[in-house]
């Protein structure tokens, strides 16, 4: 049974932390003390400093020779069971590649860090941290990974459909990304080169940047390069424009740290997928988008910046058409389809924007059937998506957090070596900011948005059941499986109920997959979490 004095010791612990984000809200949304720019530098500080030091402090504190074997097996199959459901949904019941990865993100990665081991540690004891910093390295290093790597092979799709459509993919032996291509999302210009073999086959598919376009439409234009997302942490440009979400925002880590843009019209080179500082500056291109060979001789062909896709057929080979497309920013309401595209000539991206006919649009035109697309071979995919994803996760803060703090407690459990003081205390006076500069963040975050619930009531509570419901019965059904019983079945559901992660809603926003449905469960899920948390723990205390 539950206590009075228990339920006020949870009270202590989360009334801080909303309380951080009330006065981050209030700040902007009444008192105006917050400009957007400003918010983009308080985030700065949490995504590079406050949450990846938070997160090196719990890793490297957890012994990593004493996890609960039980309880990891338990959330390991319970988001094994959940993705392999959904992807017998996606394969034979055509569920898609689109929802399978957005209901994995909203059934199985709650938000475990920021407050997932406040929350827990108040409800049940201080042996809940461990487990809970199991969880965070284990999303972190493995679930946060895998969510990437779909991302990025949904991307690479949508990429090779739009520039080699039909039976013309099949034939791409290699891939080659310049260096500067930090991801396929779509956020960035890019552009293809092909060479072709004597037959007129692609045998080879260079993927590079292309900022011609952004050069060209105005001498003023600049380019700003900035830090940003990559795989955890966003900090958006004040000077990038925001083709998706009124006063876009993304966060940091397993759990947190926002960023901002203003409507400012000055174009950044750098869109999403720049790194910390550790990529080359952005060139300008002389040529837009295709190149094609005959023979041994490269023919160059540049499409003029007109805010329209253009159609080429190729000449090394007919029947067999290229497309290409010059700055444009799609409708706000058409994310996905790649149909009716709005011209406004701020923006150029291959996602969303390049208008493939549709099965539907061709019946309704009479014309023939689209061919069938092809894809390169499963050996030349995996090996695109890999260095990729290696590649943003090459270039995150909180990458680096993890992994040296995993290291360092694997070192000193097994040796019994202390840290020394100077270097205890340095990571400790950040971290210790860290829990209230998250929920702080999280405030500017909903201020800055337009409505609470983005995705409509339908969808929202879509979300949340799946979120509060599906997830801590999925949670249950595995944990008793494996024999978990008493408390640490108890926290084991309580854990699954926690709000929406953030991290998913970061590539979300950045992939352009279902942002508002995952934008809705971090604000939304923020406000209910607690009495739905606080329900669970009263009735399985009875």
């Amino acid at each position: 049974m539950i206590s009075g004095n228990d339920f006020y010791k949870v009270m202590c612990a989360m009334v801080p932390l909303y309380f951080a984000m009330l006065v981050a809200y209030s700040s902007v949304k009444w008192w105006k003390i917050f400009s957007p720019e400003q918010c983009s530098g308080i985030n700065r500080f949490v995504a590079v400093f406050a949450v990846p030091v938070l997160s090196f402090h719990f890793i490297s504190q957890n012994n990593p020779y004493q996890m609960d074997t039980k309880f990891i097996l338990a959330d390991t199959l319970s988001k094994v069971g959940v993705l392999v459901l959904l992807s017998v949904w996606a394969i034979f019941f055509n569920g898609g590649l689109d929802w399978l990865i957005t209901l994995f993100s909203v059934a199985t990665l709650p938000n475990t860090l920021v407050m997932g081991i406040p929350l827990l540690k108040a409800m049940y004891g201080d042996f809940t941290q461990s487990l809970m910093v199991q969880v965070v390295v284990l999303q972190c290093i493995i679930w946060y990974t895998l969510l990437l790597f779909l991302f990025e092979y949904r991307a690479a799709t949508l990429l090779i459909q739009t520039q080699f459509p039909g039976a013309t993919a099949a034939s791409i032996s290699k891939f080659e990304l310049d260096n500067d291509v930090i991801s396929l999302d779509g956020r960035d210009p890019l552009r293809t080169e092909s060479e072709l073999d004597a037959n007129g086959r692609t045998i080879r598919v260079r993927i590079r940047r292309s900022t011609s376009s952004a050069t060209d439409m105005s001498p003023s234009i600049g380019i700003t390069p900035r830090a940003s997302n990559l795989s955890n942490a966003e900090i958006f440009s004040v000077n990038t424009p925001a083709p998706l979400i009124p006063h876009d925002v993304a966060f940091g880590h397993a759990d947190l740290a926002l960023g901002y843009r203003s409507g400012s019209p000055r174009l950044s080179g750098y869109v999403s997928s720049d790194a910390y500082s550790l990529q080359p500056s952005p060139r300008a291109s002389n040529f837009n988008e295709l190149e094609t060979t005959t023979g041994s001789t490269p023919v160059w062909s540049r499409s003029p910046v007109a805010g329209r896709v253009f159609r080429q057929t190729s000449p090394a080979f007919s029947g067999v058409t290229m497309m290409w497309e010059s700055p444009v920013l799609c409708a706000q309401g058409d994310r996905q389809g790649f149909k009716d595209v709005t011209v406004t000539g701020k923006e150029i991206s291959f996602r969303d924007c390049t208008k493939i006919q549709m099965p539907e649009e061709a019946d309704n035109n009479g014309a023939a059937p689209t061919t069938t697309q092809e894809m390169p071979h499963a050996f030349v995919m995996m090996r695109l998506i890999l260095v990729v994803v290696g590649r943003k996760l090459s270039r995150n803060p909180n990458t680096y957090s993890s992994v040296l703090g995993l290291l360092w407690s694997l070192i000193s459990f097994k040796w019994n070596v202390g840290m020394p003081s100077l270097v205890k205390y340095s990571i400790k006076i950040i971290s210790d900011a860290g829990l209230g500069m998250a929920m702080f963040s999280l405030g500017l975050f909903m201020a800055l948005q337009p409505r609470i619930i983005a995705c409509g009531t339908k969808r929202a509570t879509m979300g949340m059941a799946i979120r509060f419901l599906c997830g801590p019965i999925i949670m249950s059904a595995t944990s008793v499986a494996v024999g978990l019983r008493g408390v640490k079945l108890h926290f084991a559901i309580v854990q699954a109920a926690l709000p929406q992660g953030i991290v998913p809603f970061v590539f979300a926003r950045e992939y352009g997959l279902h942002p508002d449905i995952l934008s809705t469960g971090v604000i939304f899920g923020m406000l209910v979490s607690l009495p739905v948390t606080l329900l669970y723990y009263i009735f399985l205390g009875l």
